[in-house]
C-alpha cells in the first residue's frame, strides 16, 4: 500500500469550526431535543467513474443521518485509501482531496456516534490491515448490543487497536483478523452471525465491494445499477442523488460481495425483520423509499389517520418543519382546515460548531425557526410535530407563536409518545429525560406533557395507527421506543452505553498498561489525516 500521509507525521488538526468532545454540539438546551440518527453508509463499484466523487454526492443525500464526521475509502486494485474527518460531507472534502483519491470501488460513511465518543480515531470508514498485508475498510450504521462481548474477544485473539473506541472498530479488526487464513468474504461469514444488534455494512478490500444488513434489517439498505456498476446506501435518495436506479432492498441477513465477476449474495442468518418504524417517521429523507413504501406517502397518511385520532378546531394548520411537513399537509387534508406555512427555517442552520454567548443562547429555537406574525396573529393554530422527547423544543417553540399572537395552539405529534431509549441507532434522551416517560397512566401522561409545553390541546397519534400508515405488519417492525418491546435481546447494563469501550480501555490500562486493545495500530498510515 502506498502511504499518503503516515498518521505519525502529522498529529490531527483541531479545526476552529469542529466540534470538540465533551461540548453540547447544539446552541442551547432548547436545541437538544431531536432524536440523532446515528450513521449513514454508501459504496460503490464502478470501474471507469469517479468513484469518490459518487461516494462524496451520496454522503451528501445521506448528510442528515450523520453530522458529526465523514470519510470515504477508495481501493484501485493495489492499495485502499481513506479520508476522513470531523465535520460535514462539504466541510471534510474539496475538489482536491477527492480528485486525489482514484480507484474503480469505494465506500463512504457520514456519523453520529452511539458507541465512542466524537474523536478523529472513531469517524469512519475505519481501516486496518490483515496478516497479509491487504486493506480493509468498513463503514457501519445502527448499534451492536454485544459490544463488550466482541471487545473482550478481540483482546483474547491479541488484535491491536487504535484509539478509536467504537464498536465500529472492534467489528473491523475481527473481520480483517479473520482474513488472515481466509478470504475476506469467508471472514465475513464467520463473523457476521456472531454480531448481535442493528448493523448495515459496507465493507471493503482493494477489489470488492460488500455490503451487510443484520438479520432484523433494523435500518435500510439498499442496491442501486450504474451503467457501469453497482451502489448500496443507506436510503434511495442517495442512489436517486447519483443516477443509480433502484434494485432492492438488500435483504436482513444477507451478504452481498459486488466486483468484476456481478453481484454474489449469500445468507449468514435467517431473516427475521424488524425495520425501525422511527425511520418512517423522522429518520428518513421523505423521497425515500424503505420496504416499497414512500416515506413521504407514509408521513402524509400518519397525519391523515391523527386528525382522525385527534381532530382539533382551528384556523391554521402548520408544520413544524422539515420533518413535520408532510403529516400536516395530511392533517389539513383530512380534517379541511387550511394548510399554511407559520414558521420559517433557516436553511442553514445545523450542527452549530461555534458555542453561543449567553444572550444567543437565550433566543433557543430562534436561531432555527422565526414566526411569520401576518400568518399567525389572532388564529387558531394546530401545530403538527414529529415527535416529542424532551420537550424542550416544543415548549420554546409554543412561546414564541404566543408571543407571535396566537389565539390557541393546538399540538399534534405524528408519532406515538417516546417513552424508552433505543439501543438500534438512534441517540435519544436518557430515560429519566424523556417527557413521557415514568407515567401512570395514559391519560396522566398526555396532560402533563401538555401543560408542560404549554399547548391548549395536545394529542400523539396511536402505535397502531402509526404502524397501520407504513402498510408494513406490525411484526416486521421496532417501536421498541414507543411500547418497550426489544426485538433483540439486550445485556446487562454494564454491557451497554455510548462509552463502553472507553469505560473497558480505562479499567484494561490500569491492569496492562502493554493490553492489545491500548496499543497503537501500525496499520493506520494508510489513513490519509487532513
Amino acid at each position: 500500500m502506498t502511504e499518503m500521509s503516515p498518521a505519525g507525521h502529522h498529529p490531527v488538526p483541531t479545526p476552529p469550526c469542529h466540534t470538540s468532545p465533551g461540548h453540547s454540539p447544539e446552541p442551547a438546551e432548547e436545541m437538544e431535543n431531536e432524536p440523532r440518527e446515528e450513521c449513514g453508509v454508501f459504496g460503490v463499484w464502478a470501474p471507469g467513474e469517479d468513484v469518490a466523487k459518487l461516494s462524496y454526492y451520496g454522503l451528501y443525500a445521506l448528510q442528515h443521518r450523520g453530522q458529526e464526521a465523514a470519510g470515504i475509502a477508495v481501493g484501485d486494485g493495489s492499495q485502499v485509501l481513506v479520508f476522513k474527518d470531523l465535520g460535514l460531507v462539504s466541510q471534510v472534502f474539496d475538489e482536491q482531496t477527492l480528485g486525489s483519491m482514484s480507484g474503480h470501488v469505494a465506500i463512504g460513511h457520514c456519523r453520529y456516534s452511539t458507541t465512542g465518543s466524537t474523536t478523529w480515531e472513531n469517524s469512519q470508514p475505519i481501516f486496518r490491515t490483515t496478516a497479509a498485508g491487504t486493506g480493509v475498510a468498513l463503514g457501519h450504521n445502527g448499534n451492536l448490543v454485544n459490544t463488550a462481548d466482541l471487545a473482550s474477544r478481540a483482546r483474547e485473539l491479541g488484535i491491536k487497536s487504535t484509539a478509536a473506541t467504537s464498536d465500529s472498530d472492534i467489528v473491523g479488526a475481527l473481520l480483517a483478523h479473520g482474513a488472515a487464513d481466509s478470504s475476506l468474504e469467508q471472514a465475513a461469514m464467520a463473523l457476521l452471525p456472531t454480531l448481535r444488534g442493528a448493523f448495515c455494512l459496507t465493507f471493503m478490500d482493494e477489489h470488492t465491494l460488500y455490503a451487510a444488513r443484520d438479520p432484523h434489517g433494523v435500518r435500510p439498505l439498499s442496491l442501486g445499477r450504474l451503467d457501469r456498476g453497482w451502489v448500496v446506501a443507506s436510503e434511495t435518495a442517495a442512489l436517486d442523488i447519483v443516477g443509480a436506479s433502484f434494485v432492492r432492498d438488500i435483504e436482513p441477513g444477507e451478504l452481498l460481495a459486488i466486483d468484476a465477476d456481478g453481484v454474489r449474495s449469500t445468507r449468514f442468518a435467517p431473516a427475521t425483520p424488524r425495520g425501525c418504524v422511527f425511520e418512517y417517521v423522522y429518520l428518513a429523507r421523505p423521497d425515500s423509499v424503505i420496504h416499497g413504501r414512500s416515506v413521504h406517502s407514509t408521513r402524509v397518511e400518519i397525519g391523515r389517520r391523527l386528525a382522525k385520532e385527534h381532530p382539533a378546531i382551528g384556523d391554521l394548520v402548520i408544520p413544524v418543519p422539515e420533518s413535520g411537513t408532510p403529516a400536516a399537509v395530511g392533517f389539513a387534508q383530512e380534517s379541511g382546515i387550511p394548510y399554511g406555512q407559520g414558521l420559517m427555517k433557516n436553511a442553514y442552520v445545523g450542527r452549530t460548531f461555534i458555542q453561543p454567548s449567553q444572550t444567543i443562547r437565550q433566543l433557543g429555537i430562534r436561531l432555527k425557526l422565526n414566526p411569520l406574525r401576518e400568518v399567525i396573529r389572532g388564529k387558531r393554530l394546530v401545530v403538527v410535530d414529529d415527535s416529542i422527547v424532551r420537550g424542550n423544543t416544543q415548549r420554546a417553540l409554543i412561546r414564541m407563536l404566543r408571543e407571535a399572537g396566537a389565539a390557541e395552539i393546538h399540538v399534534r405529534i405524528a408519532s406515538s409518545p417516546v417513552r424508552w431509549p433505543c439501543f438500534y441507532g438512534i441517540d435519544f434522551a436518557s430515560p429519566a429525560e424523556l417527557i413521557a416517560n415514568g407515567m401512570d397512566s395514559e391519560e396522566h401522561m398526555v396532560e402533563g406533557v401538555r401543560q408542560a409545553i404549554g399547548a391548549d390541546s395536545l394529542g400523539y397519534i396511536s402505535i397502531e395507527e402509526m404502524i397501520g400508515a407504513t402498510d408494513q405488519p406490525a411484526s416486521n417492525l421496532c417501536a421498541a421506543c414507543f411500547d418497550g418491546n426489544y426485538p433483540i435481546e439486550l445485556p446487562k447494563e454494564t454491557s451497554m452505553g455510548k462509552a463502553v469501550l472507553e469505560h473497558m480501555l480505562a479499567n484494561a490500562a490500569g491492569e496492562d498498561r502493554g493490553n492489545p486493545l491500548s496499543a497503537k495500530n501500525d496499520n493506520v498510515s494508510a489513513v490519509m489525516r487532513p
